[in-house]
């Protein structure tokens, strides 16, 4: 792996636990996912324009079917997310889903692609279920939390197995620019969310107002995480970035336990490294 492709990885990691770490600290609903999603379509217009006609002879109908799919896993996605993170805590929800995720797309790459899992990925499997079952505490002792936390931890997996997949194949097979990728689902979650945000208007000026560092943080991580990933991708082996990507999940936990003071830090940083290793067997098997 190159210096290059290391840092860009490491940095998405960073950055991807720092916005999941900002939306969780300002709560909120689906009128949150509209202002930053706005914010974001404002920053990054500039370079999206630049891409967009750089792009030689434009975009297909199947690039912007893909793209238009790619919309509608990535709204459910946000939203799914939003009210976990309401009902849960960050430190359970956010570690579960994404150890989950990797585990569902290889599972579902050998049922539906035909693909060979090995002992050692095998291995890798098991250990993260392992492990996000004794994160949550539905295995061992239990801790003072909702199930609720386990619930949306999981179905966030799946749907971060689901745009994985299809955004891999609409980078790698389609070859559509990931920043575009990116930046057309913050826009149509823009357009599809202005009624609510509308009838939630004075919710959407109260976020603004006493928080508006965090929606504009917000607003620049969360597309950078994934453009930083989906770029990395073009010169560097998945088997590579998959296990650096998952460090996001210690850094989150981290900010869960120490910053917004959930319970039990070290039973909790344990348990989430144990599903960060079993990424990497995965990933690497």
């Amino acid at each position: 792996m190159t210096f290059a492709g290391f840092a860009l990885v490491f940095a998405a990691a960073l950055c991807h636990a720092g916005w999941n770490f900002l939306m969780k600290r300002l709560g909120g609903g689906l009128e949150l996912i509209w202002l930053f999603s706005a914010v974001s379509a404002v920053l990054y217009l500039p370079l999206a324009v630049w891409v967009f006609w750089s792009a030689p002879g434009g975009l297909s109908a199947t690039q912007w079917a893909f793209i238009a799919g790619s919309t509608a896993l990535h709204l459910t996605y946000f939203a799914v997310l939003q009210q976990g993170y309401r009902v849960g805590d960050l430190s359970v929800v956010y570690p579960t889903a994404r150890a989950t995720g990797p585990a569902l797309t290889a599972l579902v790459a050998v049922l539906a692609f035909g693909e060979t899992v090995t002992m050692q990925a095998g291995a890798g499997i098991a250990l993260i279920i392992f492990g996000v079952l004794m994160l949550s505490g539905v295995v061992g002792r239990r801790v003072a939390l909702s199930p609720a936390s386990l619930g949306f931890g999981l179905g966030i997996g799946v749907l971060i197995a689901a745009y994985t997949l299809w955004d891999s194949h609409a980078v790698a097979v389609l070859v559509i620019p990931p920043l575009l990728l990116d930046y057309v689902p913050s826009l149509a979650r823009t357009g599809l969310l202005a009624p609510l945000a509308w009838k939630r208007r004075r919710l959407v000026a109260r976020h603004w107002r006493q928080g508006w560092p965090s929606v504009v943080g917000i607003a620049v991580l969360a597309p950078l995480a994934y453009i930083l990933v989906l770029y990395a991708l073009t010169f560097t082996p998945v088997t590579y970035v998959a296990p650096v990507r998952e460090l996001s999940v210690l850094f989150t936990v981290l900010l869960g336990t120490l910053v917004l003071k959930e319970a039990e830090p070290g039973r909790r940083l344990f348990w989430a490294g144990v599903m960060v290793a079993g990424v990497i067997l995965l990933a690497t098997g």
